[in-house]
């Protein structure tokens, strides 16, 4: 399958100083894939790279080193940005326009007819729940966090793009925004959209992603899926005592006798192996689920490559 999103050796480097003669690699060639209509999540902690990432596949800066193609093209090809969504991490918006007609002013720039934009303005506002009336009516300054990121998702999405570029969006939001957002992500992966997005929410990545990838100090330090990073959700290690140690060693992986008691792996739903468990007369005196969380998994790389207090 051919790769959506692609970079090969990309790195940034910016010069700073009073003579401008030092140097800082923001982005240390970083390699990534992503495929089509999957979700990916770019991770890091602040001043990882991940934003720097991003503005060099979207030819908002250069890199400075390595290569890299959107939907097959090579990076800064004009005719791929027809194809593609961005919503930046601190978005600008006309204050003293209302959604509508910040929507109306973005799809112009895309050329797009205002007959299908009459028709696809209103499903837009309606896929990231603003109401049609106050989108018409109120003020972009009048709205709140929440109600501007739906419409910032709005304009990313104003040209029908295939792969949409999403920076820390659920930053700011609250409990109920987040949620939404994320509901919005997973609609976006439903219509076979390749949703690429940077974030720290933790949380937010185990529910939506398929792969991600983590930057530490502008490297690339790990890429995969959550079960290819963390393990597989359905691993528990179990332990117990008595019953047809046969029949409980042909279900369990890494299966361990000693005396009576006995310990091993059950790969699978929890009910069908408490049901093997019971089935088997033994008696169970653990279930621990062996997956480690993608926060622990996350802090611990970060500590292993010295993060230190990177802004």
């Amino acid at each position: 399958m051919d790769a959506a999103v692609t970079t090969e050796g990309l790195s940034k480097i910016y010069r700073t100083g009073f003579w401008l003669n030092k140097q800082v690699r923001s982005l240390n060639r970083c390699s990534l894939q992503v495929y089509p209509g999957e979700t990916f999540g770019l991770l890091g902690p602040n001043g990882a790279g991940k934003t720097t990432t991003i503005k060099c596949l979207l030819g908002i800066i250069n890199p400075s080193e390595g290569t890299g193609t959107i939907l097959g093209k090579p990076l800064g090809d004009r005719a791929i940005k027809q194809q593609v969504g961005y919503l930046p991490e601190n978005a600008y918006f006309y204050e003293q326009l209302t959604a509508w007609e910040f929507l109306e002013l973005a799809g112009s720039l895309f050329q797009i007819p205002g007959r299908i934009l009459r028709e696809r303005i209103p499903n837009l506002l309606e896929h990231v729940g603003l109401n049609l009336e106050t989108a018409r009516k109120k003020a972009l300054r009048t709205y709140s966090k929440g109600m501007l990121q739906r419409t910032g998702v709005a304009q990313a999405l104003i040209n029908d793009p295939a792969v949409i570029f999403l920076d820390e969006p659920m930053s700011g939001l609250d409990p109920l925004g987040r949620h939404h957002m994320r509901q919005l992500i997973l609609s976006l992966k439903q219509q076979g959209k390749t949703v690429f997005f940077n974030t720290h929410i933790l949380s937010d990545v185990e529910a939506i992603c398929d792969r991600v990838a983590i930057l530490v100090k502008g490297n690339l330090v790990a890429s995969g899926s959550l079960s290819e990073l963390l393990g597989s959700p359905d691993n528990y290690q179990v332990k117990g005592r008595g019953g047809d140690l046969g029949q409980l060693g042909s279900q369990l992986q890494d299966f361990q006798v000693e005396g009576e008691d006995w310990q091993g792996t059950w790969c699978g739903p929890p009910s069908a192996g408490l049901a093997a468990i019971t089935q088997a007369g033994a008696e169970l005196r653990e279930w621990v689920h062996q997956r480690q969380s993608l926060e622990d998994y996350f802090v611990a790389l970060v500590q292993k490559h010295d993060t230190g207090a990177a802004a």
